[in-house]
C-alpha cells in the first residue's frame, strides 16, 4: 500500500490470485462450516469417482435449485470450494445444479442474479444511456457463480457449464419465475423475457469463457476489465470492526424507501468508514481486475436493451444441443488424451478431516 493505493505484485500468476484470495476464502469457509460440516458425509455422496464417469455417455441435465432443499445444501457446499469468496446473489436469484443422468452425480453448477447497475463496459456496449439503463436492466442476469467440480472439471465441463448458461431452458426457468412479478420500485408488472447474461472472471483474464463458441457463434463477449474493487482485503476480521463503526458513525446513502433502510451493500460500508476516518476510499481499490463477459441470449439483445427493437429475438439454443456440440469439441478430445479424471476420488473433495479444514478448492 502506497499513498492511499494497494498495489499488487507485479506479474501476479493464478496461484498468486489465489493466494491473495486465500484469507477471505478462509474467513468464509469457517463461517459456513457451522451449517456445512455435519453434512459432508451426505453431501460427498452427489460427487461422482473417475471410474463413475464414462465420458461417452454423460447425459447433463438441468435441476433447479429450491429452497431448504438438499440441492440447495450441495449448491452452497459445492460454492465453498471456490478459490475466491462466492457471492450469493443480490435481488431475483436463479440457481442450477447440472447433474449427469448415468449416475445422478453433479457435473457442475451456476447462479443468476441481479446484475450490478453501474458497469461501464457493459453498459458501452450495449449502448445504454443511464435512462434507459433504469428501464431495461431488468432484462438482464449476472451469472456470480459458474464451473464444474472434479471430476468433471478435468474434461473441461467448465465449458460445457458456461454453454448451458445460455440455453433455452435457462430463458423458461427465468420466464417461469419472473413473468408477471411486479418490480419492487416500478410496480410494473416483468414480461418473462431474460436478453442478456453477463459474468466475470475469477482470477484475472479468463481461460475458461474465452472463445467458447457454439457452432459458428460466439457465446461469450470479452467486453474488458474492472477497476478491481471489493472488500475482501478486510476480511482478515477488520471488516466487523469497519461495519460496527459505520453504524455508528455513518449514515447510507439515500435509496428508494421499498428498498428497506440501511447500508447498500459490504462495498458501501467500508466507503463510508473510510471517508468518515479521513482515509482514502482508493483502498477498496485492490488492483485483481476481472474480466467482463456479455451472454446474448437473443440475436437482437443490444438493440432490445437499448429500445430500439420492441421484440426479442431469442436464439434456439436447447441444452440438448449445446450439449451435442460440447461433447464433439472438446468432451471426447480431451478424455482420449488426458485421462486424470479416472484417478479422482470423492474423498478428496473433503473440506473438513477430523475437525480441521483441508484445502481441496481448484
Amino acid at each position: 500500500m502506497h499513498n492511499g493505493r494497494v498495489f499488487l505484485p507485479p506479474d501476479l500468476t493464478k496461484d498468486g490470485f489465489r493466494q491473495v484470495h486465500a484469507a477471505a476464502v478462509h474467513r468464509k469457509l469457517e463461517h459456513m462450516r457451522a451449517g456445512l460440516e455435519r453434512h459432508e458425509a451426505q453431501l460427498l455422496c452427489w460427487v461422482a469417482a473417475g471410474s463413475e464417469v464414462k465420458p461417452e455417455k454423460i447425459r447433463p441435465v438441468l435441476v433447479e435449485v429450491k429452497p431448504r432443499s438438499e440441492e440447495e445444501l450441495f449448491f452452497r457446499y459445492a460454492s465453498a470450494h471456490w478459490s475466491v469468496p462466492v457471492s450469493s446473489g443480490y435481488g431475483r436469484r436463479l440457481r442450477f445444479l447440472v447433474l449427469d443422468e448415468q449416475n445422478s452425480k453433479v457435473i457442475g453448477l451456476f447462479g443468476l442474479g441481479d446484475p450490478v447497475f453501474s458497469l461501464a463496459e457493459r453498459d458501452r456496449w450495449i449502448g445504454w444511456d443511464k435512462e434507459t439503463k433504469r428501464q431495461r436492466l431488468r432484462y438482464v442476469m449476472d451469472a456470480f457463480v459458474l464451473g464444474a467440480i472434479p471430476p468433471y472439471s478435468l474434461l473441461l465441463c467448465g465449458k460445457l457449464v458456461a454453454m448451458l448458461v445460455a440455453s433455452n431452458e435457462v430463458r423458461e426457468a427465468f420466464a417461469r419465475k419472473y413473468a408477471g412479478r411486479a418490480a419492487v420500485i416500478s410496480g410494473t408488472a416483468h414480461d418473462g423475457q431474460l436478453a442478456l447474461i453477463t459474468t466475470t472472471s475469477a482470477l484475472g483474464r479468463s481461460s475458461l469463457y474465452n472463445r467458447i463458441r457454439y457452432r459458428d457463434r460466439l457465446l461469450y463477449w470479452a467486453l474488458g476489465f474492472t477497476r478491481g474493487s471489493g472488500e475482501f482485503h478486510f476480511s482478515n476480521g477488520l471488516y466487523a470492526a469497519i461495519s460496527q463503526y459505520a453504524l455508528e458513525h455513518c449514515k447510507p446513502t439515500a435509496k428508494h424507501a421499498r428498498w428497506g433502510s440501511g447500508f447498500r451493500n459490504r462495498r458501501e460500508v467500508v466507503k463510508k468508514c473510510l471517508a468518515s476516518l479521513g482515509l482514502s476510499t482508493e483502498w477498496l481499490y485492490h488492483g485483481i481486475r476481472r474480466e467482463i463477459f456479455a451472454v446474448p441470449l437473443a440475436e437482437n439483445a443490444c438493440a432490445f436493451l437499448r429500445g430500439d427493437d420492441e421484440t426479442l429475438m431469442p436464439y434456439d439454443q436447447p441444452a440438448a444441443d449445446l450439449f451435442a456440440f460440447f461433447r464433439e469439441r472438446w468432451l471426447l478430445p480431451r478424455a482420449a488424451r488426458d485421462p486424470r479424471y479416472l484417478e479422482f476420488t470423492p474423498d478428496q473433495y473433503r473440506l473438513w478431516i477430523g475437525g480441521e479444514a483441508v484445502d481441496s478448492r481448484g
